[in-house]
């Protein structure tokens, strides 16, 4: 069954299916009674808690995450609400901390008795947090945990909303690879990851593609993720002189590593960072030097997605800005919990409704900022991202050719 969420899955109608509880869920195996609260609640705000990096080591794109998110539940207020009533965030700082994002969460079901939960940023976070929710019956959507652990974990609460998990970032990038004429295609490639699934995983995705069709790997480093000093890992990518190099970075690390090969003047055919080239301010960060730099990004502002336009004006009109993919990632979260919302007719914390939207979820297609979305059983989506490169100085969609705005450029200019 395929649903087409009509104006960002904003009810138009009051379709309520179950009152809102007004206290905390005692018992993580019940998640609750579900029985309900006074009549006075029922009309009041759907309380959504959530938990972010808002200080420590991801704690610019978790910023971005709060403003996706604080956008969608403003866009949703102005346009009539869930189900007739206004959403209210509760927003926590996990401080980039796993030990204390469960017990964010532990405290916002628990004690703070919220509605819905929204997911974190980053696979290291999403972890533990869908664990909490796990324990206690919630629908876990999050925007942010594209690492294969993951999916792993028997999370049968959790869905990702993005169009595709980390190992297949690159999918796009792999092929154009491999069609190119044998004489043409790089033959070495170096590898720095940040000690991060999710950054793992889209630089281990692109290195198993590479591996299969004959590049070799030269360079494989894997550093914590609080390095700043990148002098040691940037000696050996340029001693290599590989003809790719690929970054497993968030953001601050992928400027870093980049300003380190820049001084060593190592100059490669191809580069490609996961995440930080999205940033707005990256280009500024190092030293406008991007032409030919890639990523992939499961989202752009030009994209002509049913909802897509409305939700880039009116963010830009909110923050002063385009949005990025972080920020699309947690607009789409929403999304896609208000599309269960409006699907089932509830938004309250007890067992039998938090089952109802996740089952709601896995038979329905959800149409959101990056696309249609549907999952399979772990919650992975089964979509693609593109790949983005800067062309002319700005960053433009390159791959797939079909939705390409400019031409892949290679070899990678000088930086």
């Amino acid at each position: 069954m395929t649903t087409s969420i009509r104006r960002w899955a904003v009810a138009t109608t009051a379709v309520v299916g179950l009152t809102v509880t007004g206290c905390g869920i005692d018992d993580p195996s019940a998640g609750g009674d579900g029985s309900g609260a006074s009549g006075e609640e029922e009309d009041g705000p759907i309380q959504i808690g959530i938990s972010l990096p808002l200080t420590g080591d991801f704690s610019e794109p978790g910023k971005g995450v709060q403003r996706g998110y604080e956008a969608w539940a403003a866009y949703v207020n102005e346009n009539g609400g869930l189900l007739d009533r206004q959403v209210e965030l509760t927003i926590l700082d996990d401080q980039s901390n796993a030990d204390r994002v469960a017990s964010d969460y532990e405290k916002l079901i628990n004690q703070d008795g919220v509605d819905l939960v929204f997911g974190p940023f980053s696979t290291r976070l999403v972890v533990p947090a869908a664990q909490v929710a796990l324990d206690y019956g919630f629908l876990f959507v999050e925007p942010a945990g594209a690492a294969e652990e993951v999916f792993t974990q028997g999370f049968t609460n959790l869905f990702y909303a993005a169009p595709a998990v980390a190992e297949d970032h690159y999918n796009y990038l792999a092929d154009y690879i491999e069609a190119m004429p044998e004489g043409e295609r790089p033959e070495t490639a170096a590898f720095a990851a940040m000690d991060d699934p999710f950054a793992q995983g889209t630089a281990y995705g692109l290195k198993a593609r590479l591996e299969e069709m004959g590049v070799e790997t030269v360079v494989d480093e894997v550093y914590p993720p609080n390095t700043t000093d990148f002098s040691s890992i940037a000696a050996k990518i340029a001693s290599s002189d590989a003809d790719i190099v690929v970054g497993g970075s968030q953001y601050q690390d992928a400027v870093n590593l980049i300003i380190s090969l820049q001084q060593l003047d190592y100059q490669p055919d191809m580069a490609a960072f996961s995440t930080a080239p999205t940033n707005p301010e990256f280009a500024a960060a190092i030293g406008d030097q991007t032409e030919g730099i890639m990523a992939p990004t499961g989202f752009t502002p030009e994209a002509t997605y049913e909802t897509t336009q409305e939700f880039v004006e009116y963010f830009t009109e909110e923050n002063g800005s385009e949005p990025n993919e972080d920020e699309a990632n947690a607009w789409t979260t929403g999304q896609v919990v208000a599309a269960a919302v409006e699907g089932v007719g509830c938004a309250d914390p007890s067992p039998e409704c938090q089952q109802q939207l996740i089952d709601w979820l896995r038979d329905n297609e959800v149409q959101t900022v990056v696309g249609p979305l549907t999952w399979d059983a772990e919650g992975r989506p089964q979509g693609a991202h593109l790949v983005q490169q800067y062309v002319d100085g700005e960053i433009q969609i390159v791959l797939p050719e079909e939705a390409a705005e400019a031409d892949l450029i290679f070899p990678k200019p000088e930086w």
